[in-house]
């Protein structure tokens, strides 16, 4: 047992508070249900002995006051205390170390808990996610390890026990040193007890029980405690603006007519740009353009004022022109019919405060016009199911599933951008900007209703009410899998957030646990994130952990299985018996007769198919990650390019190597396909050859060819996780 020892980076101050003595800390506490070890308060040692002797000894006799937080490091604390005498000792100098600082004091007189583990819960209120439960290792170690976890309160029993999973060190939860494993029923108890009082008291600004001992026999005890109580700061906005509505953004997403405002015939100008993705990308519908000077641009004839266009003819207005003519702009198309414009114009809520005078101008006519406002300061929008792409950058990707909602407009390039380099493409994309009307979590809420996108990804970087966001994006990941990354992760990235939108990122630790909570699907990189979304949009849920790798080499699947061992969820699976049977009749006795399968070179032309339908159709195998396609055909390659080609029989080897590995894509899209299972493919020859005939036949099945094992790995760890969130809820 040891004295308190706070958590000040996870502590939010509150505008004005008071810290509650240990004592009353605890009675507060117990009132919920956390489990409190017995104490009794003395004001003298005569006291201090008779409490003691009505608990039992050994005791620990700690000095207790109202202004005294910090007990061990002013030697506050006395531990293990074996008789009666020591008992009058201890107290008669702890009342002596009072200072008039301390206020009123009193000495409090607890059982010695013993317990080799410590952990540390709390409550916090986040300035953006508001009241918030904490769990992790505790103890005088805790700032140092930091491995705590965070989620929303209340809490529901399935968040509960999803934080205790959650612990990097689990080891430090099961049978430990000679000690019963941590009782998890009442460690969640003890959690949904803080996740109670949350909800009660509002006026609790912040809890920290810190160490909560797991005894010898599993229990968690609490025994040192801080209540702060106080005002504190409200997350909340005075009220929240309106969704658009279906016709808004039917009117953004399939417009049947588009007008570019401020169309150029320079090929350096936004205008012209804009004029040219847009008739490229093979739009079908109406094309307007507007141009001071009424010239052609790109074929289309334009006008001077879009009050020459006919009533009805433009749903969409892209404007590429400067702020100061926007207002009369969109007054007058919305009486042409716009029910949607996308401002490209800079010099708006990021340009200072005659900027943000401006922007809070542009929405309240937006609103008053029936307009749906994307932007401004935006790159632009693109519908692929429309062939839309009003955006003044490339590239404009092929159509697929994923729906792109960025505040960068950099990172919606950078998803597009892999959708073209990967073939798994995208159904809806844009830039927020600013968001000054229309949020990311709008298009996102979109996305989840849209029949032409499976996933939503997302670039966040500000978060304000980060409470209602995610009441909000957890309700569209009900529906759809949420795929997010976030900027301003780590300090240095907080800085450059702040600079570039004027928002600061919320803790991240606390984003991190609202995303869990949430079941949105938080990835640590571009990369990372893409890869989970194009996995998402292509590949069934697995119904469990249990994960196969099928290698044609040893190494690669060695640092798979690896992967899926560090992964916290997935399970590298011990083959069954009759598994293990059946495909010992496919393969050479060297073959590696356990997970990884490694056929160690033993292929036939069907062992590959014949194999993974082993695999597949197994009822203890829920993924497979399958690696090694491509290999003959990079031989293939070699063969082609030397100069030996096309002579003594290398043509048709070529031909059989790059059918070999066609037939091997098709093969496990196909099985994926019929049992409903993950089957994800992997090789570097995705991007190191990406016209190998191995990727390439995986891209033309519509799935992702992932550039090596782990990243697959980390892929499918994405996929498993939300597909146990997703049957938690529904049977918890």
């Amino acid at each position: 047992m040891r004295g308190h020892g706070t958590v000040r980076h996870y502590r939010v101050a509150p505008m004005s508070s008071r810290t509650l003595s240990e004592s009353e800390s605890k009675r507060l506490l117990a009132e919920f249900g956390v489990p409190i070890a017995t104490e009794r308060r003395a004001t003298s040692p005569e006291e201090a002995v008779a409490a003691a002797r009505e608990i039992g000894l050994p005791v620990v006799a700690k000095l207790n006051g109202e202004r005294i937080a910090h007990k061990t490091e002013r030697g506050l604390v006395r531990l293990n205390l074996p008789d009666e005498a020591a008992v009058q000792i201890a107290a008669r100098e702890l009342l002596a170390a009072a200072t008039p600082d301390d206020g009123d004091v009193d000495v409090l007189i607890a059982p010695m808990v013993r317990g080799n583990r410590e952990l540390i819960v709390g409550l916090l209120r986040d300035p953006q996610f508001g009241p918030t439960v904490m769990l992790g290792v505790g103890g005088i170690l805790a700032e140092a390890v930091a491995d705590v976890v965070f989620r929303p309160a209340p809490l529901d029993d399935v968040t509960a026990r999803e934080m205790i999973d959650q612990l990097s060190t689990q080891r430090l939860l099961g049978a430990f040193r000679g000690e019963a494993p941590v009782d998890r029923d009442r460690l969640a108890a003890a959690l949904l007890a803080l996740g109670r009082l949350a909800a009660a008291r509002d006026d609790v600004a912040s809890v920290d029980i810190n160490p909560l001992i797991i005894t010898t026999d599993g229990t968690p005890v609490a025994v040192d405690a801080l209540v702060e109580i106080g005002a504190t700061a409200s997350t909340r906005p005075a009220a929240a603006r309106p969704r658009p509505t279906p016709e808004q953004f039917a009117a953004l997403f399939e417009p049947r007519g588009v007008l570019v405002a401020g169309a150029s015939s320079h090929p350096g100008k936004f205008g012209f740009v804009a004029m040219h993705n847009l008739l490229v990308s093979g739009f079908e519908g109406a094309v307007h353009a507007t141009n001071l000077q009424g010239e052609e641009v790109l074929g289309v004839q334009t006008v001077r004022d879009p009050e020459e266009l006919p009533e009805g003819s433009i749903d969409l207005v892209m404007v590429c022109t400067p702020a100061s003519a926007n207002l009369e702009l969109l007054r007058t198309c919305a009486r042409k019919g716009a029910r949607a414009a996308f401002v490209t114009s800079a010099g708006y809520g990021e340009a200072g405060e005659e900027g943000k005078r401006a922007e809070a101008e542009l929405v309240a006519l937006c609103d008053e016009l029936g307009i749906l406002l994307a932007g401004p300061n935006g790159q632009g929008v693109v519908s692929t199911p429309a062939k839309l792409c009003a955006q003044i950058v490339a590239p404009y990707p092929p159509r697929g599933r994923i729906g792109v909602a960025s505040q960068s407009g950099n990172l919606v390039s950078s998803f597009l951008n892999l959708a073209r380099a990967s073939g798994v493409g995208v159904s809806r994309a844009i830039s927020a900007g600013n968001a000054a009307a229309v949020t990311v979590a709008d298009y996102l809420e979109y996305f989840a209703d849209d029949p032409e996108t499976a996933v939503g990804l997302a670039y966040v970087e500000g978060i304000g009410d980060g409470r209602a966001l995610f009441e909000r994006l957890g309700a569209a990941a009900a529906r759809k899998p949420l795929v997010l990354l976030k900027g301003g992760a780590t300090e240095g990235g907080a800085r450059a957030a702040a600079s570039h939108t004027g928002a600061l990122a919320a803790n991240d630790k606390v984003f991190d646990g609202a995303c869990r909570a949430a079941g949105i699907t938080r990835a640590q990189s571009v990369e990372e994130a893409f890869e989970a979304a194009a996995t998402f949009a292509t590949q069934p849920l697995p119904q469990g952990p249990n994960v196969v790798v099928l290698t044609t080499a040893g190494g690669w699947g060695v640092v798979t299985a690896d992967a899926i061992t560090r992964d916290p969820d997935l399970e590298l699976l011990v083959l069954p018996d009759d598994l293990r049977e059946a495909i010992d009749r496919l393969l050479p006795p060297r073959w590696s007769h356990n997970n990884p399968v490694d056929c160690a070179g033993g292929e036939t032309r069907d062992t590959i198919p014949d194999v993974l339908a082993l695999l597949a159709a197994h009822p203890d195998v829920h993924s497979i990650v399958y690696l090694g396609i491509g290999i003959q055909s990079n031989q293939a390659r070699m063969m082609r390019a030397g100069r030996f080609y096309p002579d003594h029989g290398l043509e048709r080897i070529v031909a059989y190597h790059e059918r070999q590995d066609t037939r091997f894509a098709e093969a496990a899209a196909e099985l994926s396909e019929r049992h409903g299972k993950p089957i994800l493919t992997a090789t570097e020859l995705a991007y190191a050859d990406p016209d190998n005939a191995g990727p390439k036949a995986v891209r033309a099945t519509g799935r992702l060819c992932y550039p090596s094992g782990p990243r697959a790995v980390t892929a499918l760890g994405h996929l498993y996780r939300y597909a146990r969130h997703r049957a938690r809820r529904a049977t918890g």
